[in-house]
């Protein structure tokens, strides 16, 4: 149901809660089944207008949802506003849900770990493709936080699709961890098991020594000679989509 005064309800909620930056972001929230406690637009008829069109499935919610602010209003509330013209304050997802999400077993596919990512857009790519591969988690290790706004923002709002969450190398949930690496074994050659655990290193120094020596296979992309490196979410996408061809399922 739409707040009566969505402006106080945001100046009050917005330091606590998950910024959801356009129509895509609340649109995959809902979906998701984030709990949303105020959400507004510029346009209620352009954005209910682009739900019809995109989004009919949960098109009643967003209407339920959605309070129309002037345009300046709007601006007011965002740090960098959106094309669509759409804003929202989700609730994050507690670390002990979670952590009991990544924990669960048996576990029917991989976690991707981001070891000391270091761009927010990348780390965003990474929990938007995980999303759509139906990994169980994204869990990055350091300092990044990967529910910050930009993340969010690079992850369309599929945060809630997936469990998302910061730990240390020694707190990353069970299952035989599999390390991108040069000096690994070409991943054509190897079946990632569901239950894997996916290590990336970050983009600059690849993978720490802790997670490194955490590791029990180190695996290596095709890559042709000379060629220093893939995008980090480019390399995400080549292991879950060789993870999926082998024999893994998309949920």
């Amino acid at each position: 149901m739409t707040v009566t005064d969505p402006v106080g309800a945001w100046h009050r909620l917005a330091d606590s809660s998950v910024l959801l930056d356009g129509f895509h972001a609340l649109k995959h929230a809902v979906r998701f089944g984030a709990e949303i406690p105020v959400a507004v637009t510029a346009d209620l008829e352009a954005t209910l207008a682009l739900a019809d069109e995109l989004a009919p499935d949960v098109r009643g919610m967003l209407d339920a949802l959605l309070a129309q602010v002037p345009e300046p209003t709007y601006r007011s509330l965002v740090p960098r506003p959106h094309p669509t013209a759409v804003a929202a304050l989700a609730v994050r997802p507690s670390r002990a849900a979670n952590l009991e999400k990544l924990a669960h077993t048996p576990r029917t596919a991989p976690v991707v770990v981001l070891d000391n990512p270091r761009n927010l857009g990348n780390a965003g790519a990474v929990i938007r493709l995980a999303a759509g591969f139906g990994a169980t988690g994204v869990v990055t290790t350091g300092t990044l936080d990967p529910w910050h706004p930009t993340v969010v923002r690079g992850g369309a709002g599929l945060h809630f699709a997936t469990a998302v969450e910061r730990l240390t190398v020694d707190e990353l949930p069970s299952g035989p961890v599999f390390a991108l690496d040069p000096e690994g074994d070409d991943i054509r050659g190897t079946k990632l098991p569901d239950d894997a655990v996916l290590a990336f290193g970050s983009e600059r120094i690849g993978l720490s020594a802790a997670l490194r020596a955490r590791a029990d296979h180190l695996v290596a992309l095709p890559m042709r000679p000379h060629v220093s490196s893939y995008n980090l979410a480019t390399s995400v996408a080549m292991t879950l989509y060789h993870w999926s061809a082998t024999g893994g399922a998309i949920s």
